[in-house]
C-alpha cells in the first residue's frame, strides 16, 4: 500500500513562541537506509510521547521519531499553553456534556498532566510551567448563560471552581471587558514550544530524531517503509502522530473522518513600565473565553499578551500571508476591545496552527492497519490529549492494559463526513455562523 504525503507542515506565520526561543542545536536529517524497530511520524505531543513511553517499556528496541520541521515549530508549539484538564468540546456551547463521559475525560487529561509533570521534573524542562489553573470568562447575556451552564456541570461532577464578578475579574486581568467569570483550579499553563522543544532534547538513549525530513510517501507493509528527500527508513511498527496532516491517508481510512481546521495566535511586544501600570492586574493568566468560539488571553511572565481566536477550515493543511493579514487585523480589533488603556501596542508575531477535529468528537485510536498505529485527532485538546494519546498508544501496541487505555478505546470513532464540496461548504458555514453567535466575544 502506498501512501503519497501531498502535505507536508509549512510557515505559517511567524509563532512567537518559537521565535522567542534560542536558535536549536542543529538537526540530525534522516539520510541513507535506516532500519529501526519502531517509527513514529510526527514529533509533536503524540509522538514525543509515544517514542518516551515505547522507550521506557522496551530499552533495547531501536525507535526513531520523523519529522518534516525542527521539534517546537509545528502544531505542538502554535497553541495557547493550556494542558486542560476539565472538559472542552469544542462542539458544546459551555463545554461539558454527559456527566458520565465527563469523568472519564477528567481522568484523561490528568493523566497526561501527571504524565508531562513527571518528565518536565525529572528533565527539568524550562517551559514557564505554572499549575495556576485557568479562568473562563464571559461578556455578553449568552455567554453569561454559558458560564453559569458550566459552572452548574462542575458542581455536578464535584470539581471545585471559583465565580467571579466584574470587580474581581478586572483584579485579575486588569480590564473590565468581563462581566463575570469561573476560576477552574486545575489547568496547568506553559509556554508550549519550550516545553515541546525540551521533550525532544530529553528523549531516552535508544530513541533517534530525525528532523528537517518531510516524509513524501510511506509504503505500508513488512516492513514499513518511508522515504524522504534523502533517505529511506523501515520499521515493522508505525506510529501515525502527524495529526491533521494524517486526513490525506485515504487508504487507512482516514481520509473523509477528520477535518483540517486552523485558529491563529498572535503575540505582542512586551508591555513597558508605563503600560503595565496602567493595565494593572497580575502579572501572569490564561483566560478561556465562555463561548468556545470566542477569544483566548494570555498574560505572560515577560509582560506580553497573547490573543487566540478565529477558526478557518484548512484541507491543504496550510494558510494564507492574506489570511495572516485579516487575522492580524482581528486580533488587533479583539486586543483593543479588551485593554483600550494600550492604544499602542502592537502584535509582534502572528501565526496559524493546525487543529485536528471531527464531526462527533471520535477519534482513531488503535491499529488502523497491520502495524500501523494511529495517535492522531485530538479534537482541540493537543497539549492533553496528544501527549495521553502518545503514552497510551505505546501501552496499547504492547498490550498494557490500564483504565485509562479503557477509557481511550471506549471513544467513539470517527463519523464519516460528506463529500466535497459539501463538506466544505458546511464547515465553513458553521464556522462563521458560530463566529458571528459569539459577538463581543470574539
Amino acid at each position: 500500500m502506498q501512501l503519497k504525503c501531498r502535505f507536508l507542515p509549512q510557515n505559517d506565520g511567524r509563532c512567537g513562541w518559537y521565535e522567542l526561543l534560542p536558535p536549536p542545536p542543529a538537526s540530525t536529517p534522516l539520510r541513507g537506509e535506516v532500519k529501526a524497530d519502531w517509527v513514529v511520524l510526527g514529533a509533536g505531543l503524540a509522538g514525543l510521547a509515544a517514542a518516551r513511553r515505547l522507550a521506557e517499556l522496551q530499552p533495547n528496541a531501536a525507535i526513531a521519531i520523523v519529522d518534516a520541521r525542527r521539534v517546537g515549530f509545528g502544531a505542538a508549539g502554535r497553541n495557547s499553553g493550556f494542558m486542560v484538564d476539565l472538559p472542552h468540546d469544542l462542539n458544546s456551547h459551555n463545554y461539558t456534556g454527559d456527566q458520565s463521559a465527563d469523568r472519564k475525560l477528567i481522568r484523561l487529561n490528568r493523566g497526561a498532566i501527571d504524565f508531562m509533570r513527571s518528565i518536565v521534573q525529572q528533565h527539568a524542562i524550562e517551559c514557564d510551567w505554572r499549575e495556576q489553573g485557568k479562568l473562563h470568562g464571559a461578556v455578553e447575556g449568552r455567554a453569561v448563560q454559558a458560564l453559569e451552564t458550566f459552572a452548574k456541570g462542575l458542581s455536578a461532577l464535584g470539581e471545585p471552581y471559583r465565580e467571579l464578578d466584574t470587580r474581581e475579574m478586572k483584579a485579575i486581568t486588569g480590564t473590565d471587558f468581563y462581566r463575570a467569570g469561573v476560576h477552574a483550579p486545575g489547568a496547568v499553563l506553559v509556554q508550549p514550544a519550550a516545553l515541546v522543544r525540551g521533550l525532544g532534547a530529553s528523549l531516552p538513549e535508544n530513541v533517534r530524531l530525525y528532523e528537517d525530513s518531510p516524509v513524501r510517501e510511506i509504503e505500508v507493509g513488512r516492513p514499513h517503509k518511508l522515504v524522504t528527500d534523502k533517505g529511506r527508513l523501515k520499521a515493522p511498527r508505525l506510529v501515525l502522530a502527524n495529526n491533521a496532516y494524517a486526513a490525506q491517508f485515504g487508504q487507512l481510512g482516514l481520509k473523509g473522518r477528520l477535518l483540517p481546521v486552523y485558529t491563529y495566535g498572535s503575540l505582542t511586544r512586551p508591555l513597558n513600565a508605563q503600560e503595565l501600570a496602567a493595565l494593572g492586574g497580575e502579572a501572569c493568566w490564561g483566560l478561556i473565553p465562555a463561548d468556545p468560539m470566542g477569544t483566548t488571553v494570555r498574560r505572560m511572565g515577560d509582560g506580553r499578551i497573547c490573543i487566540r481566536n478565529c477558526f478557518t477550515y484548512n484541507p491543504s493543511v496550510s494558510t494564507s500571508e492574506n489570511r495572516l493579514a485579516r487575522v492580524r487585523a482581528i486580533h488587533r480589533r479583539s486586543f483593543e476591545r479588551r485593554f483600550p488603556m494600550l492604544p499602542n501596542v502592537e502584535m509582534e508575531y502572528t501565526w496559524g496552527g493546525a487543529l485536528c477535529l471531527t464531526r462527533n468528537g471520535g477519534t482513531p485510536f488503535g491499529e488502523i492497519a497491520p502495524g500501523v498505529y494511529s495517535a492522531v485527532c485530538q479534537n482541540g485538546l493537543g497539549l492533553t490529549r496528544g501527549t495521553i494519546s502518545g503514552k497510551l498508544i505505546a501501552e496499547y501496541a504492547l498490550g498494557i492494559e490500564s483504565e485509562l487505555l479503557d477509557i481511550m478505546l471506549e471513544q467513539p470513532k470517527p463519523q464519516s463526513n460528506p463529500p466535497e464540496p459539501l463538506l466544505g461548504i458546511g464547515v465553513r458555514s458553521t464556522l462563521a455562523w458560530k463566529e458571528w453567535q459569539a459577538g463581543t466575544e470574539l
